[in-house]
């Protein structure tokens, strides 16, 4: 497994966050943490990123304990819901942004925003700025802002919940192509049923600070292992989600 949560608690102003959270994703493989409101997948992902530290229990990228590591020096590249870009900086000073904090060479960095601006399909748009951009350009290019640094580990905090139902249908295709071009191993917070069993290749069932179910949309759709899981999922839609993988 290349990402690990072993045990992990972690408990807010009396509230259990993370019950004994327990899973792994596999290295190169798209997982969705897929749960209602309130059932503790962002605070799954906060601890991964070093956003927040568990109370107990370990976290291993790569098989290294990260408990104590901190985030900037984990390997992960983070696309917040909100694309969190900087309004005053053009598209290609975006991107660049990590890689002048690693303090990479001018031409290093012009090579790379190149090299991803190609890949998102905005070639054109470099000198443009975020508010000339629509919701979907903008998310691509806080796609391309974290990958810029070569992370090993890509973390997705509901990346589509800010765009409307046709873009956003349009975008999560074009993600899971991106992640499989680059081999990423990535995983992504969603409440979207419909987003979760066309896009992951694993899905992680979050309920209460609970994990309920770890498998492919294949097998929570046809084999739902708690009455939680059976109740949350839609059978009849999740089938024909799965159909149109």
């Amino acid at each position: 497994m290349y990402v690990e949560m072993k045990q992990i608690n972690k408990t807010f102003d009396g509230f259990h966050a993370s019950n004994n959270v327990s899973f792994g994703v596999e290295r190169g493989y798209l997982a969705a943490l897929l749960g209602p409101s309130g059932s503790g997948k962002t605070t799954i992902l906060r601890m991964i990123a070093g956003l927040d530290k568990p109370d107990s229990g370990d976290i291993l990228i790569n098989g290294t304990k990260v408990n104590d590591m901190p985030g900037s020096k984990r390997g992960i590249g983070f696309v917040f819901q909100n694309y969190a870009l900087f309004r005053y900086m053009t598209v290609a000073d975006n991107i660049a942004f990590g890689l002048e904090v690693q303090k990479k060479s001018k031409t290093e960095i012009k090579n790379r925003v190149e090299e991803l601006l190609q890949l998102i399909s905005m070639e054109e748009l470099g000198s443009r700025y975020p508010h000339q951009l629509s919701g979907g350009q903008r998310q691509r290019v806080a796609f391309a802002r974290a990958l810029a640094p070569n992370p090993q580990l890509l973390l997705l905090d509901e990346p589509f919940a800010a765009i409307d139902a046709k873009v956003r249908r349009e975008l999560r295709v074009w993600l899971k192509g991106m992640i499989e071009m680059v081999g990423i191993t990535s995983i992504f917070v969603t409440h979207d049923q419909e987003e979760a069993m066309e896009v992951a290749d694993t899905v992680i069932i979050t309920n209460q600070g609970n994990v309920e179910q770890i498998g492919t949309p294949e097998e929570i759709c046809m084999h739902p292992q708690t009455d939680f899981v059976a109740d949350f999922i839609d059978a009849t839609r999740c089938e024909a989600m799965v159909a149109a993988r």
